[in-house]
């Protein structure tokens, strides 16, 4: 958790909630009625009523944030709905202040820049919601809002949407869900959230690419500005530190910018793109001891499930000791992200995206996608009939700067780069999961070294053995996996 300033009261760890949001939203007219729905419990109507906060520009809404003051049946709480890969984020803030609290403006530094955060926009809404339930387990929560949007305490605007809320792992459900409600009437909402609505502000507009035959520098500029706006979009939630997925999609958005800027090279000016190549790849190196931690986080916990519940302690107490490991390296990373260094590199690389140092040059888009093929290719053939570890390492990096000049030529190049795609990403999760395995026998290596008693050997070096079988059946599937990436990369560079 974020320090507040001295004068803001000190926040209650248990009063800070955090979780993922699923949702379908749909448009209905004023004379909608909720259908039977099988398994369905209705809960009483409330009355919500929402202060949204906003730069003067609308900084957050067009960054696809919101932030509001919610007060519901006495219960007055902070809210901030950030991305999270396709999904959003919904953070809450118990606290009963009037101003924003220091925390979240934290948060958000990147996205407000110098402006403040004031109210935009007050909503009063009457919610109708029924929980439906699948063998006992809530699967999903519909709720139809009746929208008030007030100014100066008038109504200016009334409109009613339907929002399906998904609950647990089932999406069968949700689906099974909208087509109940759609044959009740309910139809295609125009994807505006609410605030945009009471706003009167168009909806994001989609991201459509340059045409196959438009220049080299509208792609290669087209596609930095996707990564940095992804980028962008994650930095709250990789501040926050609660969900792991955040930090990896700012990872992922930080790869494919190197790799968008090594691909693009011969037609960049080298000192500009080396410079902001060299700045990304800090930034990499900062967020990737988390991002190492938070997978072996995940592979223990879920390890810990398939063994005898005597043993499970034993590996519970390895991820404890992660998880401190975690919250540690969450702090450096925390540092790093205030730093001007790091401020100073989003300035640059908003700015890049929308105004690269190109230069002229004959090379198309197939002609920077071919060279990395090539490259990938030639590691390839260099790995012999037992590879060692880190020439592995080294093809899935080739792999992954291939795939990712395919993608900056997949509108021009079509299918075949599309079908190079499919089977690149394919080695990727291999290598990975073969790289995954490394660091977990490390982490199992050194808490060895701390065990006492002779079951927690016996225990320890039963995983170790599971993380070689790992990299065995990787190393099985690696070969034919590799021959159909080049296959498929032939026919769509050749």
């Amino acid at each position: 958790m974020m320090a507040r300033s001295t004068t803001d009261p000190p926040v209650r760890a248990h009063a800070l909630t955090s979780n993922v949001e699923r949702k379908i939203t749909l448009c209905i007219d004023s004379d909608f009625r909720l259908p039977d729905v099988p398994d369905g419990v209705s809960l009483p109507r409330r009355l919500q009523t929402s202060t949204y906060y906003d730069t003067a520009a609308y900084d957050l809404a067009q960054a696809r944030i919101t932030f509001r003051r919610r007060s519901e049946r006495g219960k007055t709480a902070w809210q901030l709905k950030i991305p999270l890969g396709l999904d959003r984020q919904e953070v809450e803030l118990v606290d009963r202040h009037d101003q924003p609290p220091a925390m979240f403006r934290e948060l958000l530094a990147l996205h407000l820049g110098t402006g403040q955060l004031v109210p935009v926009a007050t909503l009063r809404v009457w919610r109708t919601r029924l929980r439906v339930h699948r063998r006992r387990a809530l699967v999903a929560e519909i709720a139809l809002d009746s929208v008030a949007v007030l100014v100066n305490g008038s109504v200016t605007q009334r409109f009613r949407e339907l929002e399906i809320a998904q609950h647990g792992p089932d999406a069968a459900a949700l689906e099974e869900l909208e087509q109940l409600l759609r044959r009740a009437g309910a139809r295609d909402h125009d994807g505006r959230p609410k605030l945009f609505r009471a706003l009167s502000l168009a909806a994001p507009a989609p991201d459509v690419p340059p045409a196959p035959d438009a220049p080299v520098g509208m792609h290669v500029r087209w596609t930095l500005a996707q990564q940095v706006r992804w980028l962008l979009a994650h930095d709250p939630g990789t501040r926050l530190g609660t969900e792991p997925e955040s930090l990896h999609q700012m990872r992922v958005a930080t790869r494919r910018l190197r790799a968008v800027l090594r691909a693009a090279r011969p037609v960049l000016l080298p000192e500009w793109a080396a410079s902001l190549q060299s700045e990304l790849s800090w930034l990499s190196h900062v967020l990737g001891p988390a991002r190492d931690l938070d997978v072996q986080i995940a592979y223990f916990t879920e390890a810990a499930t398939e063994l005898d519940a005597r043993d499970r302690t034993l590996l519970a107490r390895l991820v404890t000791q992660l998880r401190s490991q975690r919250e540690h390296v969450h702090q450096v990373l925390l540092a790093e992200l205030k730093s001007a260094r790091y401020v100073e590199l989003i300035r640059r690389i908003k700015q890049g995206a929308h105004d690269p140092a190109m230069v002229e040059s004959p090379l198309t888009l197939h002609d920077l996608a071919s060279q990395e093929f090539r490259k990938l290719r030639r590691a390839v053939r260099q790995l012999g009939t037992s590879p060692r570890d880190a020439a592995l390492h080294e093809v899935r990096i080739k792999t992954k700067r291939a795939r990712y000049a395919a993608e900056l030529a997949l509108w021009s190049s079509g299918k075949p780069a599309s079908r190079f795609i499919k089977r690149a990403r394919a080695v990727q999760d291999l290598l990975g999961t073969y790289q995954d395995a490394l660091q977990a026998e490390v982490s199992l290596r050194a808490y060895l070294k701390a065990a006492t008693t002779v079951r927690a050997g016996f225990v320890i070096g039963r995983l170790v053995e599971r993380q070689r079988a790992r990299r065995e059946t990787v190393r099985k599937r690696i070969s034919r996996s590799l021959k159909n990436a080049l296959k498929q990369g032939r026919k769509a560079w050749n």
